[in-house]
C-alpha cells in the first residue's frame, strides 16, 4: 500500500494499494472506492491506447458514422493526425464489442480478484466505455452509475483504468466518499453547464462541494468504485493532451439484471445477458447470450446533445 500526494492542494492524499488485501477491501467498504496500483503495465497501456486510436479510425468497425465519417464535402475521406481523429470523440461506448484486446481487459486478473473481495465469487461485466478527452473536453456532472445500470442487489461497481496519469488539469475523477453507504438513489436532472457533456447530474444529496475528493492517479492504476458512490469529472484544462481512460462495470452474477427493455417481460424478472463472464459461474446459463448493445459515441455538447 502506498499513498501519493495529490499534485494540488485540492484534497486528501489518494491510496494506491499493491493488491485487493484487507486494507483495500477495508477502505472500499468505508470509502465507496480504493485504488489498485499497476493494475496494468506500460506495455500494456500503450497496446490499450493503441486500440483505441484504431477504433476512433474506424479500423476495427463502426462506431458512429455522424462523427467517424472523416470526410470533407465533396465525400473524400480526409486524411487527419492520429491526434485530430482522436479529439473527435470524447467517449465510445462497448469498445470491446470492436476489439478483442480490450474485451480482455474486463478479465484482468487483478481486477476480477480486487472484483471477487467486494462483489463476491461469481462476478459479471455488462458495459464498456472508452474516454478520450482530449484538451477542452468537458466531464461528467455528479451522478451515481446505480441510477443508469440498476441491480437487484446493489453490487454495480465500476474499474476505471487511467491511460494516461489522471490530474485534476486534465480532468481525472473526483468522488464523494461515503456517499455509497445509504444506498439512495438522488434525483437527477438535465444541467447546461459547459464543463459537463450531455449527461444528467444528481442533485439532492447531503454533500457539498468541500467533501469531494479528486482521485489523481497514474497511467495503469485502477479505480474501483461502488455503484451508489457520487463521482465526477471536470474539464481537461487544455494544458495536458489527453486524459483516456477505460472503464469496465460489473456486477454480481446472481442478480438479474434489469437493463434496457423489458421486452413485455415483468421488469423484475427481466434479466440484460449482453454480459460478460469475469469470474464464478454463471447462475443464468441457460438463459443463453444476446449481442444486444452496439458501439456508440457520446454526445459532448458541441452539436447538441440530441444526436
Amino acid at each position: 500500500m502506498k499513498t501519493i500526494a495529490n499534485d494540488t492542494a485540492t484534497g486528501p492524499a489518494v491510496t494506491l494499494h499493491d493488491s485487493a488485501d484487507d486494507a483495500f477491501v477495508a477502505q472500499f467498504k468505508r470509502d465507496g472506492f480504493a485504488v489498485l496500483r499497476n493494475a496494468f503495465s506500460p506495455t500494456e497501456v500503450a497496446a490499450i491506447n493503441h486500440q483505441a486510436l484504431k477504433i476512433c479510425r474506424g479500423d476495427l468497425g463502426a462506431v458512429d458514422t455522424a462523427v467517424q465519417s472523416g470526410l470533407d464535402p465533396a465525400g473524400t475521406p480526409l486524411i487527419e493526425t492520429d491526434a485530430e481523429v482522436l479529439r473527435r470523440y470524447l467517449c465510445i461506448h462497448y469498445p470491446h464489442k470492436l476489439s478483442d484486446e480490450i474485451r480482455a481487459t474486463i478479465a484482468q486478473p487483478s481486477i476480477v480478484n480486487a472484483l471477487t473481495q467486494v462483489i463476491g465469487p461469481n462476478v459479471k461485466s455488462m458495459q464498456s466505455m472508452l474516454f478520450i478527452k482530449s484538451e477542452g473536453k468537458p466531464g461528467q456532472a455528479w451522478h451515481q452509475d446505480e441510477h443508469f445500470i440498476p441491480t437487484r442487489d446493489r453490487s454495480l461497481a465500476a474499474a476505471w483504468i487511467a491511460l494516461d496519469d489522471a490530474t485534476v488539469e486534465n480532468g481525472c475523477l473526483w468522488v464523494m466518499p461515503g456517499s455509497h453507504t445509504r444506498g439512495v438513489l438522488y434525483p437527477d436532472r438535465d444541467q447546461d453547464d459547459p464543463r459537463f457533456d450531455c449527461t444528467a447530474e444528481s442533485y439532492g444529496f447531503p454533500y457539498d462541494e468541500d467533501d469531494a475528493v479528486p482521485v489523481e492517479i497514474p497511467a495503469g492504476a485502477a479505480l474501483i468504485f461502488n455503484g451508489y458512490l457520487l463521482h465526477r469529472s471536470l474539464e481537461n484544462s487544455g494544458k495536458h493532451g489527453y486524459r483516456r481512460a477505460l472503464a469496465h462495470h460489473y456486477m454480481s452474477a446472481e442478480s438479474l439484471l434489469p437493463w434496457r427493455d423489458a421486452e413485455g417481460e415483468y421488469f423484475g424478472e427481466f434479466d440484460f445477458r449482453d454480459i460478460v463472464m469475469v469470474a464464478g459461474e454463471d447462475p443464468y446459463e441457460y438463459k443463453g447470450l444476446r449481442d444486444i448493445s452496439h458501439p456508440y459515441s457520446r454526445p459532448d455538447k458541441e452539436g447538441g446533445c440530441d444526436r
